[in-house]
């Protein structure tokens, strides 16, 4: 678990970034003290604007330090996400910056060990995959098959239902999540 200052010190980076992007084109270069934020995690940053989803993007495997990561997202959630335009900066102001820092990912053999709103979800099925994070479920107050489903048709392109089939594999990680507007 990151403490508050350690929190509002990733926030804080996701926001510089991509200021630093959007009017130099370029990601700072960042330094931090706690040992926690040079872990490698995974991570997702959600930008949100009027309460609806403006960009997402993340890294389920650790692949770098937290605080890099964050960087790396923020960038990446507000000008790569191609499901919106990239981010101006009239926007930028108008943007609430989420951060998900993830568990390790682990397999499961039967999708009802899934807890509803605390795990996160990876479906592989037919060699494609899609996430969704733990508070998906609860923002839209699915329950765990509506989850899986929208899972399977949303964001693999497949057949709702997909999940059920024997060679669909399930993998279930947490997230400590944190936003602007929280601190």
């Amino acid at each position: 678990m990151l403490n508050q200052e350690e929190r509002k010190e990733l926030l804080k980076i996701a926001r510089e970034a991509v200021r630093s992007f959007l009017l130099k084109g370029e990601i700072p270069q960042f330094e931090v003290s706690s040992e926690k934020l040079k872990e490698k995690r995974g991570v997702f940053v959600t930008l949100k604007k009027d309460g609806y989803l403006r960009g997402c993007l993340g890294s389920l495997q650790p692949i770098m330090p937290l605080y890099q990561a964050v960087a790396k997202m923020a960038i990446s959630s507000a000008f790569e996400d191609p499901r919106f335009p990239p981010l101006n900066l009239e926007e930028l102001e108008k943007v609430n910056f989420e951060i998900s820092v993830l568990s390790p990912l682990k397999r499961i053999k039967n999708w009802q060990e899934i807890k509803l709103g605390q795990d996160g979800v990876l479906l592989i099925k037919n060699g494609r995959s899609g996430v969704f994070l733990p508070q998906v479920a609860k923002e839209f107050n699915w329950t765990l098959e509506e989850f899986l489903d929208h899972l399977c048709q949303e964001k693999i392109g497949l057949p709702r239902e997909c999940w059920r089939e024997e060679d669909a594999q399930i993998y279930v990680f947490s997230a400590e999540v944190f936003a602007e507007k929280e601190i």
